[in-house]
């Protein structure tokens, strides 16, 4: 790494279960940012989803741990897990930086639908002062609607749109200070976890949707047969 400060991608999620489309993005992210590991952080209680909508804590991140046992650059946490209380992702942030310390390069994952309501989330503003962004695409959504944002008020629109119609896959902006903002247009993966589970619901077949060893660990521990 040439003496370079770590570089880590955090990848928080309910990971319900963990599928291909998950392994794809973090790879691929990885690559085009430029990281050097991506931590997977499945969420304990989140904020903004009803907990009897997951299976439990623990198996989701059994699942995790089996999907990314043959991948050397990917970790994970249970930072989230075993907080009693609901994961908010500045709380995340501050507990991991205390543990990485302040030489290690955080990069927050996450999607342009999730980021474009991130004002709603708690204390957004510090947030964006407390870690880097890999804002990755998602079908039908265009970056140019970042400009939106208060928090990126001087963002170029002509920039983002440009960005959104050719050429380049990646752009970097400057978010705060002392933050970065990445942008990545990747192509796009239509595996959901919802399609899985209503597949393993109704008894229907999920190979090629998620790792051979997490489909082993579903069947063998009945999970998503009884979600309403």
């Amino acid at each position: 790494m040439d003496g370079r400060p770590l570089r880590i991608g955090v990848f928080g999620g309910t990971f319900n279960p963990i599928h291909h489309c998950h392994l794809t993005i973090a790879r691929q992210t990885r690559e085009r940012a430029d990281l050097d590991r991506i931590l997977f952080v499945p969420t304990g209680e989140p904020p903004h989803k009803p907990a009897e909508s997951l299976t439990s804590a623990q198996h989701r991140m059994e699942m995790v741990r089996l999907a990314i046992a043959s991948e050397p650059c990917f970790l994970l946490s249970d930072i989230e897990v075993r907080r009693a209380a609901k994961s908010y992702s500045i709380d995340t942030i501050r507990l991991l930086r205390a543990e990485y310390g302040i030489s290690a390069e955080l990069f927050f994952m996450i999607g342009l639908d999730a980021f474009l309501e991130l004002e709603d989330w708690r204390e957004a503003s510090e947030l964006v002062r407390a870690i880097n962004f890999v804002v990755v695409s998602r079908p039908g959504m265009f970056f140019a609607n970042l400009a939106r944002m208060p928090l990126l008020a001087t963002a170029d629109r002509t920039s983002l749109t440009k960005f959104d119609t050719g050429g380049t896959d990646r752009l970097d902006l400057s978010l705060t200070a002392q933050t970065m903002l990445t942008l990545l247009r990747l192509p796009p993966c239509k595996i959901s976890g919802s399609d899985i589970r209503m597949r393993l619901r109704k008894g229907l077949t999920v190979a090629n949707l998620l790792p051979e060893s997490v489909e082993s660990y579903i069947l063998c521990h009945e999970l998503y047969r009884e979600e309403s």
